[in-house]
């Protein structure tokens, strides 16, 4: 009688104590499960940024660029002068093989708008041909000199003009520092920098803006990257 008594109170005890468990385990898997799928909606790509450099390649400055962005891993746009390229024809295929984006930069830096739509159109062509010849890749980027555009320009080839929205003078203050300052308060998601690879101050101040820029979470990308839909 005293076993029938026990077992009477302790069964319904432990089934309970089972139905109370198994509700805390599912609640508690539930709640990770929502907690990680928050996590996996909410995770925040890193900013990116372009670095572009005009008017090379640049027998003296350029190699020492390209090494430096080498060594970061980092890959650029450069926009060539077809005038220069005659002379480093080696270093278009250095920037090929580092995975640079090269792009045309008319071939004697004239402004498109303000000439005949016949020189304009030869002026990208010459140079588009030459690159081709080279690198056995066609451009398909170009970078108007001042930035000047013809819209209604007709050319056989479909060219994607890349413009800038932060400018660093790099030319005119030849100071790294003032190179640096500029991007500082202007740079932000999706930015492209316009630098050239003509001038020591330019490398040093493009280098520093990397290892800055790195530190502070971007990744650099090329202009057609952010430009491409």
């Amino acid at each position: 009688m005293k076993i029938h008594r026990f077992l009477f109170w302790i069964i319904p005890v432990f089934l309970c104590i089972f139905l109370l468990f198994c509700h805390f385990y599912t609640t508690t898997e539930n709640s990770l499960n929502q907690t990680a799928g928050r996590t996996s909606v909410t995770k925040v790509e890193a900013p990116r940024v372009a670095l572009t450099f005009d008017d090379g390649p640049n027998a003296r400055y350029t190699p020492l660029l390209l090494e430096g962005l080498r060594k970061r891993n980092i890959h650029a746009t450069f926009f060539l002068l077809g005038e220069n390229i005659l002379k480093n024809k080696e270093l278009l295929l250095r920037m090929q093989k580092d995975g640079h984006l090269i792009g045309c930069h008319t071939w004697s830096h004239v402004q498109l708008d303000k000439i005949s739509p016949s020189r304009a159109s030869r002026e990208i062509l010459k140079t588009n041909s030459l690159i081709y010849h080279i690198t056995g890749t066609y451009p398909t980027c170009l970078r108007p000199p001042y930035g000047a555009w013809k819209k209604d320009l007709e050319l056989p080839v479909t060219m994607l003009p890349v413009f800038w929205d932060v400018d660093t003078l790099d030319w005119q203050s030849q100071n790294p520092e003032s190179i640096l300052d500029i991007v500082r308060k202007n740079v932000q998601d999706g930015s492209i920098i316009l630098m050239h690879d003509s001038y020591d101050s330019s490398v040093r101040a493009a280098l520093a803006i990397a290892d800055e820029l790195t530190e502070k979470g971007y990744d650099f990308v090329t202009a057609d990257q952010l430009l491409d839909p």
